[in-house]
């Protein structure tokens, strides 16, 4: 006869507990910060793909398509939104653990918090990957470079 594997549990105790719930208000500010942060840059990607468009002169080309900007503005939001809605979320479940004791909302809110984690740890390899791309480049593009000085 198998035996059951032991349920291991965890109990938080109140000095915990008030943790949590000073780091869930933080977090929330920080969410709503980003949240103010990502309509900013919607509003100002729209406002820049108009304003160029409107006083786009015939004579001096950009090179470029007006409406570029804001598209790659918009995939900026994107990248930008998925982390701030982990940490709201966060936020919002620990809030509610907190306050009532449901274990489940501290689930919740730990899978956002590694979710989060996850995201962000992803996104900041993905960005030294692309600097170290581009280091390599502009040193590989040196030595095309004649007359330095």
């Amino acid at each position: 006869m198998e035996n059951a594997p032991e349920i291991r549990k965890i109990e938080i105790e109140q000095d915990s507990l008030n943790y949590l719930n000073t780091t869930r208000k933080w977090t929330m500010f920080f969410a709503i910060l980003g949240f103010i942060f990502l309509g900013l840059m919607l509003i100002g990607g729209l406002f820049a793909g108009v304003f160029l468009s409107a006083f786009k002169t015939a004579d001096i080309p950009v090179g470029f398509p007006e409406w570029i900007i804001f598209v790659i503005i918009l995939i900026f939001a994107i990248l930008y939104f998925f982390p701030i809605l982990y940490l709201f979320r966060f936020s919002k479940h620990t809030g509610n653990a907190v306050h009532t004791l449901d274990k489940e909302e501290l689930r919740k809110a730990f899978k956002n918090l590694k979710s989060y984690c996850v995201y962000i740890g992803i996104f900041t390899i993905v960005i030294l990957v692309l600097y170290f791309i581009a280091i390599v480049g502009a040193g590989a593009s040196m030595a095309f470079l004649k007359n330095l000085g």
